[in-house]
């Protein structure tokens, strides 16, 4: 059956997929929808046989998608993004709100980026902004989609056309606790470290990935310490004496500010990258969206940390 017949398909058949690929069962899906058992399954019945493709099977951990049904799972994606962004702009016309924005976030970057939103929502009061924050790869993760309208982070995922604009560096370096037996060596080369205890974020993170790239080219073969889900989590550890640290400088700012913490002057550091405000050119930005990408643009190297007091950057 030629793909045309597609034109035929209906919204209720669409979710009927994605909630079936989200939940990994009919049962969830229908659970999900608020439909029944039997009406999740006619609804995907129909969208198969639209499809002339199988769209979904059973595997041993429930219902799974079909490469055919991952391709009808994005178009789905895709009309829902559209549906949301003809209501913010009814809603505009009529008045109801200023619109909505939503932004994503890596983690390392929380450390500016409520201030500059703090900052645009003062211009803006009447703009619904809501911040997603996670890691390198659930932010990535989300900008495949259409979830997000622009998204703050170190480097976009490959395969999409991205608008991208900078911001600024983001210089990387290795702290220890005030105090520490190397804080007033100058000099250092990675492999002096070969008997600290290093205190790392998780698998995925970008600050995982670009200490391991550092220990890679440094042929520093490290002892790894307690892997942590976040960069305060780390400093509290680093300043408790647990160990030291790979970290983007603008998430320690205020402690090597005021003493706590001490970058340690090791030869190859810092190790610089950027800041960049990123959106999708296939996702129509509205106003409030395309004002807040602006500001970021303009205005965003303001918000980012002061490191004029750190001798060593």
């Amino acid at each position: 059956m030629s793909s045309h017949h597609l034109h035929n398909l209906t919204i209720r058949q669409l979710r009927a997929l994605a909630a079936v690929a989200s939940e990994g069962s009919v049962t969830g899906a229908s659970n999900r929808l608020g439909l029944t058992q039997p009406a999740v399954t006619l609804q995907l019945r129909n969208l198969q046989e639209l499809a002339g493709l199988p769209l979904v099977q059973r595997t041993g951990d429930g219902m799974a998608l079909t490469g055919a049904g991952q391709e009808v799972l994005m178009l789905a994606e895709r009309i829902e993004a559209a549906i949301s962004t003809c209501q913010t702009s009814l809603d505009m016309i009529l008045g109801k709100t200023g619109g909505s924005i939503t932004i994503g976030a890596v983690s390392t970057a929380k450390y500016f980026v409520p201030y500059a939103i703090a900052a645009f929502s003062k211009l803006h009061p009447n703009i619904d902004i809501k911040l997603t924050i996670g890691n390198r790869e659930e932010i990535r993760e989300a900008m495949r989609g259409y979830d997000l309208d622009i998204a703050v982070m170190g480097r976009p995922p490959a395969g999409i056309d991205f608008e991208v604009h900078l911001i600024g560096d983001n210089p990387h370096v290795i702290v220890a606790p005030k105090g520490h037996w190397l804080e007033k060596d100058f000099g250092l080369a990675a492999v002096d470290l070969t008997h600290e205890t290093f205190l790392t974020r998780e698998p995925g993170s970008g600050t995982r990935i670009l200490m391991e790239s550092l220990f890679e080219m440094t042929e520093l073969r490290p002892n790894i310490g307690m892997e942590m889900g976040s960069n305060e989590t780390i400093k509290q550890a680093v300043l408790a004496g647990l160990g030291i640290a790979f970290l983007s400088a603008h998430t320690v700012a205020s402690e090597l500010a005021d003493g706590r913490l001490v970058i340690l002057d090791v030869a190859g550091l810092p190790v610089v990258r950027q800041w960049l405000v990123v959106r999708r050119r296939d996702k129509v930005l509205l106003p409030p969206a395309q004002a807040m990408l602006d500001f970021l643009r303009t205005e965003g190297p303001s918000f980012l940390p002061s490191l004029a007091a750190s001798p060593k950057l």
